[in-house]
């Protein structure tokens, strides 16, 4: 085994779909990562992706790999090696039981498979909680348009699915145009209800360009639904306006090759309402956009974006499941206290899911013991359940150090002034907003932080981090 670096000259400009191409040509079976005109020019928010048709695309790791004029990562070797887990016989049990969670429960076995993630569409848009035009409103009056279904029926080709998994909530589509993977529920709403677009082939068209020159598609429809506001306002002149569809794709190039109104984009929704001197246009928590759940309609969602290490991410933890789907009970999701040790145990167990590399999805139908007998069968070493959770407890402190050690704090776990201060106007969220304070003093006293969110002595001793405390 050996690694080495080559010359990227024959793959330098290349898009990601024609990198890939070209990689299998010149390294026959491999699996690559590799980043697209995006990421070469630096774009914030700019991608990577693999050859299994996935994107590592939130926080922007494509700019680093392009600012280290880094275009692609190959591995190649021999097929057919893989590791044994320390109990083979006990492990494939445990596997055997976990695929029949998933085919019982009506998540992983129904929804998902028939849908795609999508599915989620109408069931945030009947609830109030579907952000729309920036955040201003939290229904949109075209949802079922670009739901689920509709996609399932008009567009959708075939089904997919990560290698080995019996969910397969992925999806190849195409327009009369155009056909690429995806949209996820995500992207359909950042391209489409946030921007205020309810055509759902311009939507997939402006996706399919996301993804061939390697763009998270959230920030993308976020900053764009930013610029459109700002125009509305009149202050970008000629910019793009709520429901102008026609101007995505076009947009999504611009961004990707920093051209035009493009290279302001580039920078994200954050510097771009700075720069027009209206930052809290910005949907964002810790420069990072928010994904498509208006907290106003799920107070726990809000909490959880504001307290996110790595700012507005549904994937750290998301309150869905009790506020929405009523998994594994319904809670009151306009309720402001009483959710802060329920989204901790979220937040400590998609750690965990997260260092386990184990798809969130599962967590709908198997709990934590199921993980703890997976590592445990994997490794030889016994894990019970309450110690997974405390493992993605330390993962969380040590990621709250960094932070603390990189200049955030209490005033930095917020939400945009428009969730906190502007009542949703109309919907089963009318009047709603985000008492976001009381949330996180509960939040940061369950942690056993003190009152402006730095983890307590005893609370590091108790995890084997006190060595790591800043100073």
């Amino acid at each position: 085994m050996r690694a080495e670096l080559r010359p990227a000259a024959d793959l330098w400009g290349r898009e990601v779909p024609d990198t890939l191409a070209r990689l299998r040509e010149l390294h026959p079976g491999c699996e690559a990562a590799v980043i697209g005109p995006a990421g070469e020019r630096g774009v914030l928010f700019a991608s990577i992706a693999n050859n299994r048709g996935r994107s590592i695309a939130r926080g922007g790791l494509g700019a680093v790999m392009g600012s280290k004029n880094l275009k692609a990562i190959v591995l190649a070797g021999a097929k057919g090696l893989k590791p044994s887990p320390a109990d083979a016989e006990r492990f494939a049990f445990i596997v055997y039981e976990a695929n029949k969670l998933l085919k019982s429960n009506p998540v992983t076995s129904q929804a998902l498979p028939e849908f795609g993630t999508s599915v989620l569409v109408n069931v945030l848009n009947q609830a109030g909680a579907f952000p729309t035009r920036n955040f201003r409103e939290s229904q949109f009056e075209a949802a079922e348009a670009i739901s689920g279904e509709t996609l399932r029926r008009d567009y959708v080709k075939r089904r997919s699915s990560c290698q080995g998994c019996p969910i397969g909530c992925a999806r190849h589509t195409a327009t009369s145009t155009a056909s690429g993977d995806g949209p996820e529920y995500e992207t359909v709403w950042a391209l489409g209800a946030d921007c205020g677009v309810g055509d759902l082939p311009q939507i997939l068209e402006a996706s399919y360009a996301c993804n061939r020159l390697g763009l998270d598609t959230i920030t993308t429809g976020a900053t764009i639904a930013c610029a459109m506001e700002l125009t509305e306002e009149g202050l970008l002149r000629d910019g793009p306006r709520f429901g102008d569809g026609a101007r995505l794709a076009p947009l999504v190039r611009a961004i990707a090759y920093r051209d035009g109104l493009g290279a302001e984009l580039a920078d994200g929704s954050r510097r771009l309402a700075e720069r027009y001197g209206r930052p809290e246009l910005s949907m964002s928590v810790k420069s990072l956009e928010l994904p498509a759940y208006d907290p106003r309609g799920m107070k726990g969602q809000g909490l959880g974006f504001a307290t996110s290490n790595r700012g507005g991410c549904h994937l750290r933890a998301n309150m869905l499941n009790p506020e929405i789907l009523g998994i594994p009970k319904m809670i009151d999701r306009f309720a402001t206290l009483g959710k802060a040790g329920l989204l901790i145990n979220i937040q400590d167990l998609n750690a965990v899911l997260d260092s386990l590399v184990i798809c969130k999805f599962v967590a709908f139908a198997m709990k934590e013991d199921y993980f703890a007998r997976l590592l445990s069968a994997a490794t030889g070493e016994t894990f019970e359940s309450q110690e997974l959770l405390r493992i993605g407890e330390r993962i969380w402190n040590a990621e709250r150090l960094f932070n603390l050690r990189a200049g955030f704090g209490r005033a930095d776990d917020t939400l945009p002034r428009r969730l906190t201060d502007e009542p949703v106007k109309a919907g089963p969220s009318r009047g709603e907003v985000v008492d976001l304070q009381p949330m996180l003093d509960e939040y940061y006293t369950s942690r056993g932080w003190d009152a402006q969110g730095r983890p307590r002595p005893a609370k590091l001793a108790a995890l084997g981090l006190e060595t790591t405390a800043p100073s």
